[in-house]
Protein backbone atom coordinates (compact mmCIF):
# COMPACT_ATOMS: atom_id res chain seq x y z
CA UNK A 1 0.00 0.00 0.00
CA UNK A 2 2.64 2.49 0.69
CA UNK A 3 4.31 1.49 -2.41
CA UNK A 4 1.59 2.35 -3.94
CA UNK A 5 0.61 5.33 -2.48
CA UNK A 6 4.37 6.50 -3.07
CA UNK A 7 3.91 5.81 -6.95
CA UNK A 8 0.92 8.03 -6.66
CA UNK A 9 2.43 10.94 -5.33
CA UNK A 10 5.19 10.78 -7.84
CA UNK A 11 2.31 10.76 -10.38
CA UNK A 12 0.81 14.19 -8.87
CA UNK A 13 4.18 16.53 -8.45
CA UNK A 14 5.05 15.58 -12.00
CA UNK A 15 1.56 16.17 -13.36
CA UNK A 16 1.67 19.48 -11.28
CA UNK A 17 4.98 20.89 -11.15
CA UNK A 18 4.81 22.82 -14.68
CA UNK A 19 3.09 26.05 -14.32
CA UNK A 20 0.60 25.30 -17.14
CA UNK A 21 -1.14 22.06 -15.95
CA UNK A 22 -0.73 19.65 -19.21
CA UNK A 23 2.63 18.85 -18.83
CA UNK A 24 4.15 15.38 -17.27
CA UNK A 25 2.97 12.41 -16.95
CA UNK A 26 -1.00 12.65 -17.36
CA UNK A 27 -0.22 14.37 -20.46
CA UNK A 28 1.94 11.66 -21.71
CA UNK A 29 -0.74 9.52 -21.19
CA UNK A 30 -2.94 11.34 -23.26
CA UNK A 31 -0.30 11.18 -26.58
CA UNK A 32 -0.16 7.58 -25.74
CA UNK A 33 -3.99 7.11 -25.94
CA UNK A 34 -4.77 9.88 -27.94
CA UNK A 35 -8.88 9.48 -26.44
CA UNK A 36 -9.60 12.32 -24.20
CA UNK A 37 -8.76 15.08 -22.13
CA UNK A 38 -10.17 17.66 -19.82
CA UNK A 39 -8.62 20.49 -18.66
CA UNK A 40 -10.11 22.84 -15.48
CA UNK A 41 -11.57 26.27 -15.86
CA UNK A 42 -10.37 28.07 -12.71
CA UNK A 43 -12.95 31.05 -12.87
CA UNK A 44 -15.68 28.47 -12.58
CA UNK A 45 -14.22 25.76 -10.27
CA UNK A 46 -14.29 26.16 -6.51
CA UNK A 47 -13.40 24.01 -3.75
CA UNK A 48 -15.29 23.75 -0.01
CA UNK A 49 -14.83 21.66 3.73
CA UNK A 50 -17.54 22.13 6.09
CA UNK A 51 -16.82 20.72 9.83
CA UNK A 52 -19.96 18.63 11.22
CA UNK A 53 -21.34 20.03 13.95
CA UNK A 54 -20.45 23.17 12.17
CA UNK A 55 -21.95 25.67 14.34
CA UNK A 56 -23.20 28.02 12.06
CA UNK A 57 -19.57 29.28 10.77
CA UNK A 58 -16.89 26.36 10.28
CA UNK A 59 -17.28 26.04 6.71
CA UNK A 60 -14.79 27.45 3.96
CA UNK A 61 -14.81 28.02 -0.19
CA UNK A 62 -12.70 29.22 -2.45
CA UNK A 63 -15.30 31.53 -4.33
CA UNK A 64 -16.72 33.48 -1.68
CA UNK A 65 -18.02 35.39 -4.70
CA UNK A 66 -20.93 33.06 -5.64
CA UNK A 67 -24.60 34.54 -4.81
CA UNK A 68 -25.33 30.96 -3.98
CA UNK A 69 -22.73 30.93 -0.85
CA UNK A 70 -22.46 33.09 2.76
CA UNK A 71 -20.35 32.95 5.50
CA UNK A 72 -21.46 32.28 9.10
CA UNK A 73 -21.85 34.17 12.53
CA UNK A 74 -19.24 35.77 13.46
CA UNK A 75 -18.62 37.56 10.11
CA UNK A 76 -16.08 40.46 9.02
CA UNK A 77 -17.50 43.31 7.64
CA UNK A 78 -18.42 43.97 4.12
CA UNK A 79 -20.32 41.33 2.96
CA UNK A 80 -23.31 41.57 1.17
CA UNK A 81 -25.26 38.65 1.91
CA UNK A 82 -28.54 37.35 0.21
CA UNK A 83 -31.15 37.62 2.71
CA UNK A 84 -33.01 34.57 1.41
CA UNK A 85 -29.79 32.37 2.68
CA UNK A 86 -30.96 31.45 5.85
CA UNK A 87 -28.41 29.83 8.75
CA UNK A 88 -29.66 26.85 10.12
CA UNK A 89 -31.90 27.76 13.70
CA UNK A 90 -29.39 25.44 15.27
CA UNK A 91 -26.83 28.41 16.02
CA UNK A 92 -24.06 27.38 18.00
CA UNK A 93 -25.22 24.09 19.26
CA UNK A 94 -24.11 21.07 19.06
CA UNK A 95 -26.10 19.33 15.96
CA UNK A 96 -24.47 17.20 13.88
CA UNK A 97 -25.48 17.70 10.03
CA UNK A 98 -23.70 15.10 7.46
CA UNK A 99 -26.68 15.96 4.97
CA UNK A 100 -26.46 19.30 3.72
CA UNK A 101 -23.16 19.33 2.95
CA UNK A 102 -21.66 22.03 1.33
CA UNK A 103 -24.71 24.14 3.19
CA UNK A 104 -25.17 26.31 0.35
CA UNK A 105 -24.04 24.82 -2.06
CA UNK A 106 -23.47 26.54 -5.75
CA UNK A 107 -26.86 27.22 -7.78
CA UNK A 108 -25.43 28.16 -11.21
CA UNK A 109 -22.14 28.53 -12.81
CA UNK A 110 -20.61 31.97 -13.80
CA UNK A 111 -16.81 32.86 -14.22
CA UNK A 112 -16.20 34.49 -11.14
CA UNK A 113 -14.68 32.42 -8.83
CA UNK A 114 -10.62 33.12 -8.04
CA UNK A 115 -8.48 30.77 -9.67
CA UNK A 116 -7.43 28.75 -7.17
CA UNK A 117 -8.39 25.06 -9.10
CA UNK A 118 -6.29 23.65 -11.82
CA UNK A 119 -5.60 20.62 -12.96
CA UNK A 120 -6.66 17.73 -15.68
CA UNK A 121 -8.24 14.13 -16.35
CA UNK A 122 -7.31 11.85 -19.04
CA UNK A 123 -9.65 9.26 -20.19
CA UNK A 124 -8.49 6.13 -21.91
CA UNK A 125 -12.14 4.68 -22.50
CA UNK A 126 -15.21 7.62 -22.35
CA UNK A 127 -17.30 4.77 -22.92
CA UNK A 128 -17.03 2.74 -19.95
CA UNK A 129 -14.73 5.47 -18.01
CA UNK A 130 -11.90 2.94 -17.52
CA UNK A 131 -8.29 4.20 -17.48
CA UNK A 132 -8.91 7.00 -15.82
CA UNK A 133 -5.96 8.88 -14.73
CA UNK A 134 -5.77 12.68 -13.32
CA UNK A 135 -4.54 15.68 -11.13
CA UNK A 136 -6.26 18.20 -8.95
CA UNK A 137 -4.56 21.13 -7.15
CA UNK A 138 -6.24 23.72 -4.83
CA UNK A 139 -4.91 27.10 -3.27
CA UNK A 140 -4.67 26.47 0.29
CA UNK A 141 -4.73 30.24 1.18
CA UNK A 142 -7.92 31.16 -1.79
CA UNK A 143 -9.82 28.94 1.22
CA UNK A 144 -11.76 31.73 3.18
CA UNK A 145 -14.88 31.05 6.12
CA UNK A 146 -15.56 35.06 5.66
CA UNK A 147 -14.36 36.05 9.11
CA UNK A 148 -10.54 37.11 8.82
CA UNK A 149 -8.76 36.17 11.70
CA UNK A 150 -10.27 32.82 11.55
CA UNK A 151 -8.81 32.96 7.88
CA UNK A 152 -5.40 34.05 9.14
CA UNK A 153 -4.95 31.13 11.73
CA UNK A 154 -6.70 28.60 8.89
CA UNK A 155 -3.94 29.31 6.50
CA UNK A 156 -1.35 28.80 9.20
CA UNK A 157 -2.61 25.25 10.81
CA UNK A 158 -2.79 24.39 6.62
CA UNK A 159 1.40 25.79 6.63
CA UNK A 160 0.12 27.30 3.17
CA UNK A 161 3.39 29.18 2.81
CA UNK A 162 5.48 25.89 2.73
CA UNK A 163 2.65 23.91 0.96
CA UNK A 164 0.76 26.31 -0.92
CA UNK A 165 -1.69 23.94 -2.78
CA UNK A 166 -3.68 20.96 -1.28
CA UNK A 167 -3.51 18.00 -4.11
CA UNK A 168 -5.35 14.95 -5.33
CA UNK A 169 -3.99 12.35 -7.17
CA UNK A 170 -7.01 10.70 -9.28
CA UNK A 171 -5.73 6.87 -9.87
CA UNK A 172 -9.03 5.65 -11.37
CA UNK A 173 -12.93 5.97 -11.68
CA UNK A 174 -14.84 3.00 -9.69
CA UNK A 175 -18.43 1.99 -10.03
CA UNK A 176 -19.49 3.92 -12.65
CA UNK A 177 -23.28 4.33 -13.42
CA UNK A 178 -25.35 6.75 -15.96
CA UNK A 179 -29.01 8.25 -15.23
CA UNK A 180 -29.95 9.84 -18.58
CA UNK A 181 -26.69 12.61 -19.34
CA UNK A 182 -25.38 12.11 -15.51
CA UNK A 183 -22.62 9.95 -14.61
CA UNK A 184 -22.27 8.76 -10.50
CA UNK A 185 -19.02 6.91 -9.26
CA UNK A 186 -16.22 6.82 -7.23
CA UNK A 187 -12.75 8.83 -7.80
CA UNK A 188 -9.77 6.87 -5.91
CA UNK A 189 -6.40 8.87 -5.65
CA UNK A 190 -4.05 10.07 -3.27
CA UNK A 191 -5.21 13.16 -1.43
CA UNK A 192 -2.22 15.08 0.13
CA UNK A 193 -2.93 17.87 2.70
CA UNK A 194 0.32 19.53 4.51
CA UNK A 195 2.66 17.33 2.05
CA UNK A 196 1.36 14.60 3.48
CA UNK A 197 -0.40 11.98 1.24
CA UNK A 198 -3.76 10.17 2.67
CA UNK A 199 -5.52 7.67 0.31
CA UNK A 200 -9.21 8.61 -0.47
CA UNK A 201 -12.19 7.65 -2.32
CA UNK A 202 -14.84 10.39 -3.47
CA UNK A 203 -18.35 10.69 -4.38
CA UNK A 204 -18.62 12.13 -8.01
CA UNK A 205 -21.52 13.30 -10.28
CA UNK A 206 -20.78 14.41 -13.14
CA UNK A 207 -22.56 16.15 -16.06
CA UNK A 208 -22.91 18.40 -19.12
CA UNK A 209 -23.36 22.11 -17.97
CA UNK A 210 -21.78 25.71 -18.62
CA UNK A 211 -20.48 24.56 -21.71
CA UNK A 212 -18.04 21.78 -20.12
CA UNK A 213 -18.35 18.61 -18.05
CA UNK A 214 -19.17 19.50 -14.18
CA UNK A 215 -18.09 17.60 -11.62
CA UNK A 216 -19.26 17.50 -8.04
CA UNK A 217 -17.01 15.39 -5.61
CA UNK A 218 -17.60 15.19 -2.17
CA UNK A 219 -15.47 13.29 0.77
CA UNK A 220 -14.99 13.10 4.31
CA UNK A 221 -12.73 12.03 7.08
CA UNK A 222 -13.27 11.49 11.30
CA UNK A 223 -11.93 15.17 12.40
CA UNK A 224 -9.25 13.34 14.95
CA UNK A 225 -7.31 13.01 11.44
CA UNK A 226 -6.61 16.61 11.52
CA UNK A 227 -4.03 15.83 14.49
CA UNK A 228 -2.05 13.98 11.28
CA UNK A 229 -2.60 16.14 8.54
CA UNK A 230 -2.70 19.74 10.14
CA UNK A 231 -0.98 19.03 13.52
CA UNK A 232 -0.37 22.77 14.62
CA UNK A 233 -3.90 23.02 14.88
CA UNK A 234 -3.60 20.49 18.38
CA UNK A 235 -1.71 23.40 19.10
CA UNK A 236 -4.53 25.38 19.30
CA UNK A 237 -6.70 23.39 21.10
CA UNK A 238 -10.27 24.51 19.61
CA UNK A 239 -13.16 21.90 18.82
CA UNK A 240 -10.40 19.11 17.73
CA UNK A 241 -8.85 18.21 21.23
CA UNK A 242 -12.12 18.54 22.83
CA UNK A 243 -13.80 16.11 20.19
CA UNK A 244 -16.76 19.00 19.71
CA UNK A 245 -15.89 18.51 16.34
CA UNK A 246 -16.77 15.05 14.79
CA UNK A 247 -16.13 14.62 10.50
CA UNK A 248 -15.02 17.44 8.38
CA UNK A 249 -16.04 17.04 4.95
CA UNK A 250 -14.78 18.53 2.13
CA UNK A 251 -15.09 18.42 -2.09
CA UNK A 252 -15.46 20.47 -5.33
CA UNK A 253 -16.86 22.08 -7.78
CA UNK A 254 -15.49 21.80 -10.91
CA UNK A 255 -15.72 22.51 -14.36
CA UNK A 256 -13.93 20.71 -16.85
CA UNK A 257 -13.11 21.64 -20.44
CA UNK A 258 -13.06 18.64 -22.70
CA UNK A 259 -9.83 18.84 -25.22
CA UNK A 260 -9.67 15.95 -27.48
CA UNK A 261 -6.27 15.43 -29.50
CA UNK A 262 -6.28 16.79 -32.59
CA UNK A 263 -9.81 18.08 -32.70
CA UNK A 264 -10.22 21.30 -34.40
Amino acid sequence: MMLRARSLHRLLRLTLAAPLVGLGLVTAAAAAHAQARWTIDPKTSLAWWQMSPHLNHLWATTCPGDPSWRPGEGRSSGWNIDPKLKLPRTGYANVDDTVHTPLFPRRTVEPICVEAVRGEVVVADTVRWRGVLGAVAVRGDALVTGEAMRDVMMHQVMGTMSFPEVQFALDSLVGVTKQADTLFGRAVGILTIGGKPVPTTALVKAFPDAGGMRVLAKWHIPATDLHHLTPKLGYLGLGINTRLWHTMFMGADIVFRREDRGAK
